[in-house]
């Protein structure tokens, strides 16, 4: 008798704890489950900054302001990206250039004649900082969230056909030299001494206005590869991360940089 009694409260037990537990219970209210997945699953993005908010330490080289928000290219290159690029990669360049060049003992204020000079190329900590500080500038200003394209009687354009024969064609080569960059890098277009067209690139954040590069000339339309580049949004794919890039590439402002190498 004991046993049967004993083994009632047993039973008891669990059917009450089996009741009480919320896992179990069939009467839960739908409506609350699918409002817990969803706030569940919900992606909090995080809270841009802006560009303007961007400021170098003193210094002989100060940050360019870019002309759009981080967002506003985003269908190519993601907001985050942007922002750490510039925020982050850009401005560290401009604030380690002024400490390298303090303790040079160099004031050196044109970057060009900075990147020409043999002896302050010689310093690693000036070349490879001077070189992501004009790298970075010449990028984030040839990009736009309303690119213009290059009209029938545009000089550029009329180089681009003579030297290679189509724009399409030039994108191309560009696109090679990108994906083919092994490890971190640039594509470049440079207009040459003798004024003539090429494309190339670059290691690390070695550029064509430096003389140890293999083709020497101005950069006018710069590709970064590194992948702090695209690396959020476009993983190991690189050559979309190009395709994308063409997107927002703003020729007249590419065409600009041509006109300036005329003077």
């Amino acid at each position: 008798m004991k046993k049967h009694i004993y083994l009632a409260a047993i039973l008891a037990g669990s059917f009450a704890f089996y009741s009480c537990d919320p896992k179990q219970n069939t009467t839960t209210d739908t409506n609350t489950v699918t409002d817990s997945i969803a706030i569940d699953t919900i992606a909090v993005e995080e809270k841009l900054g802006s560009p303007t908010d961007v400021k170098a330490d003193p210094g002989i080289y100060q940050i360019k302001t870019l002309k759009y928000g981080y967002d506003e290219l985003s269908q190519y290159v993601d907001a985050k990206t942007m922002e750490t690029h510039y925020s982050k990669h850009y401005l560290g360049y401009i604030n380690n250039l002024n400490i390298a060049l303090k303790e040079a003992n160099n004031s050196e204020n044109s970057i060009d004649k900075l990147l020409k000079n043999p002896e302050a190329m010689a310093n690693n900590a000036i070349r490879n900082n001077a070189g992501g500080y004009y790298n970075h500038m010449l990028y984030f200003d040839i990009m736009s969230p309303n690119p213009v394209q290059l009209d029938d009687k545009s000089a550029l354009l009329g180089k681009i056909n003579e030297t290679f024969g189509s724009i399409d064609e030039l994108k191309a080569q560009l696109k090679e030299a990108a994906t083919k960059r092994f490890g971190s890098g640039w594509a470049w277009l440079i207009v040459k001494s003798d004024g003539t067209l090429a494309v190339t690139s670059t290691a690390n954040q070695d550029n064509p206005l430096m003389s140890i590069a293999e083709v020497q000339g101005t950069p006018i339309l710069g590709i970064d590869v590194w992948e702090h580049a695209y690396y959020l949004k476009y993983k190991n794919l690189r050559a979309d991360y190009i395709d994308a890039f063409f997107e927002v590439l703003d020729w007249k402002e590419v065409e600009n940089n041509y006109k300036k190498t005329l003077k």
